[in-house]
């Protein structure tokens, strides 16, 4: 398992940098981009950063009537500390499970003090899949920077 976590953050590392880079303003623009909600999603990750961030999780795919459970494991540049999200949203333009997979970019900005955290952010892949997720962090984390999520289906 902890052999597959760091190849699954080195592949993410590799092909995300490049999503993150092409994408990362486009995470922010979803207003120029005709969305169709495909499904829903929740997830659960820890996330540590010390200048280089990493985060490991996992969660369940709702699509076409069906669970599908996934793993996620990711790294990023920018923040300080740790904390647990547990969150859960809407993903879009999804039409076919195959599209589901890869590697997604997101910017972040925020922190978490104890439980008073909350994170609303936006997620997409090179496919064109984006991910809408709310929800609550727990910890101490100043974030500020880039990451890039490996998303697998199990």
């Amino acid at each position: 398992m902890l052999k597959q976590v760091h190849r699954r953050i080195r592949l993410a590392v590799a092909v995300g940098l490049a999503v993150l880079l092409s994408a990362g303003s486009a995470v922010y623009a979803q207003d120029d981009v005709e969305l169709r909600e495909s499904g829903t999603v929740e997830i659960s990750t820890i996330q540590i950063a010390l200048l280089w961030s990493g985060s490991l999780g996992g969660g369940t795919l709702h699509f076409n009537g069906e669970s599908h459970a996934f793993t996620l494991g990711g790294a990023g540049l920018g923040g300080f500390g740790g904390s647990s999200l547990n969150a859960s949203g809407t993903i879009y333009n999804l039409d076919s499970l195959d599209q589901f997979e890869g590697a997604y970019g997101q910017a972040r900005t925020g922190f978490v003090a104890g439980t008073e955290g909350s994170s609303r952010f936006w997620l997409e892949n090179e496919k064109g899949v984006y991910i809408e997720l709310e929800g609550d962090r727990q910890g101490l984390m100043l974030a500020m920077g880039g990451d890039v999520l490996y998303f697998e289906l199990d």
